[in-house]
């Protein structure tokens, strides 16, 4: 069998992509965007050949795979596969159908579900392997394992296609402003969502909306708070990373040193501990394993300078920036924090300008880019844009593509670079003045 990827090099449509190949499917793409060099490349390491033109890979046993950002009755590679007759499914109906061939795990959340996918994927392909697709652009296939990790997008309910055995919820928090109509909207959402596992749900206690939902599957709870059922305790916050104890339901598990920074990625991996408690997995393995786990890609990556700690992150939502500054405050206490930010949907700034600015209030400096609308009309926003963040913060100031220079004057800092778009090209742009200033000292 033979899939056709419309829109391949975009993050979920590329991991699917490897999946496939690697569990022994042909797979071709297309994709005319110019960016996306980070899935690019490990597409094209796979041999998966890329078209950005009409092309002659489509045949009567073909089936296509489209993205959502892509209109099936608009883009010209959708209408020439209709009038051939193919089979078409959208990407979260293609992941559909693949959670109901394994025993999927579908983690899910306003914010962590990318670092806690690829926590758990890392530790259960050290301990056995399984077949993971990661929103960062990452997809692995295993034929000799019948688990499948799933990072389950709640944008426009997609997460409602899917079959899963177990359900994880990393948070609930209002976001998607331009599809969900309130926080009751989006906690329904997740309650639908909740009630679709078939073993169990695993939900984050500490968060104050998961204890609402009215859910079927039986629910466990974990967090710091005293009423969970997995609980951290003894927790210890370093410069070296955090270190803690586990308890599930009172009994000890075991103890855990993990190599990553601030609160929320330790409930990351108190969320992927209580699948392995529940899973039966041996907990000196899991810690084993877990002490040499990386971070997901574009989850605070590094890159040292000099003086200077650059540090490119997705964050893209109010609370993902404030968790971003606060684990750059912990790692490097003795720098300065400068924060880069560049938002996505005006409709997020709208709705979040104040809390980007208290977010942003929490480096010694913070600049603000124009605002990416890639699926928005800007004329709908009127009177929206960098200065309705900037405006609100203590001390900021306007940074674009080209004026670099305007961070060259900091040392002995942490640059944060947080955008879900792309912002590494004026992280670059920086890095090459920061090269040459490093060389003629």
């Amino acid at each position: 069998m033979k899939y056709y990827m419309a829109g391949i090099k975009g993050a979920g449509m590329s991991a699917l992509a490897l999946l496939l190949n690697d569990l022994g499917y042909e797979v071709v793409g297309y994709d005319d965007a110019k960016d996306h060099r980070f899935t690019e490349d490990k597409l094209l390491e796979r041999g998966i050949k890329i078209y950005n033109e009409k092309n002659d890979e489509l045949d009567e046993e073909t089936v296509v795979i489209y993205s959502p950002a892509l209109k099936l009755d608009e883009h010209p590679e959708l209408i020439r596969s209709q009038a051939r007759r193919l089979k078409i499914y959208e990407y979260q109906e293609m992941l559909g159908r693949l959670t109901k061939k394994f025993e999927s795990i579908c983690i899910s959340g306003c914010h962590g579900k990318t670092t806690t996918t690829s926590m758990l994927s890392h530790i259960m392909t050290d301990l056995g392997g399984c077949n993971y697709i990661i929103g960062d652009g990452r997809g692995h296939g295993d034929r000799n394992s019948n688990r499948f990790i799933l990072e389950s997008c709640e944008y426009r309910r997609h997460f409602l296609e899917y079959d899963p055995e177990y359900v994880v919820i990393t948070n609930i928090e209002m976001d998607h402003t331009d599809y969900y109509k309130s926080m009751d909207d989006m906690i329904l959402a997740y309650e639908e969502f909740a009630n679709k596992a078939d073993k169990m749900v695993i939900a984050c206690g500490d968060d104050p909306y998961t204890h609402s939902l009215n859910v079927n599957p039986q629910i466990f709870y974990y967090g710091l708070n005293e009423d969970n059922d997995i609980q951290a305790r003894d927790v210890e916050y370093r410069n070296d990373g955090t270190s803690f104890d586990v308890f599930v339901e009172d009994e000890y598990y075991g103890h855990f040193d993990l190599p990553l920074y601030g609160k929320h990625m330790l409930l990351n991996a108190l969320a992927v501990i209580a699948i392995c408690h529940y899973e039966r997995l041996d907990a000196r393995e899991v810690a084993k394993s877990l002490k040499t786990f990386k971070g997901a890609e574009r989850r605070f990556k590094e890159t040292v300078i000099g003086n200077n700690v650059l540090v490119d992150d997705y964050a893209h939502h109010p609370t993902e920036v404030k968790v971003t500054i606060k684990a750059a405050r912990q790692k490097y206490p003795d720098k300065q924090v400068i924060a880069v930010f560049k938002a996505h949907t005006f409709s997020r700034v709208e709705e979040f300008a104040d809390e980007f600015a208290s977010a942003l209030n929490l480096a010694d400096k913070a600049y603000v880019m124009d605002i990416n609308y890639d699926r928005e009309n800007p004329e709908d926003y009127p009177g929206i844009s960098a200065y309705t963040i900037i405006e609100k913060l203590d001390n900021g100031d306007y940074i674009e593509q080209g004026m670099a220079e305007k961070l060259i004057e900091y040392d002995n800092a942490v640059i944060l670079f947080m955008s879900s778009k792309e912002i590494y090209l004026l992280e670059e742009e920086y890095k090459k003045l920061l090269e040459e200033k490093e060389t003629k000292e």
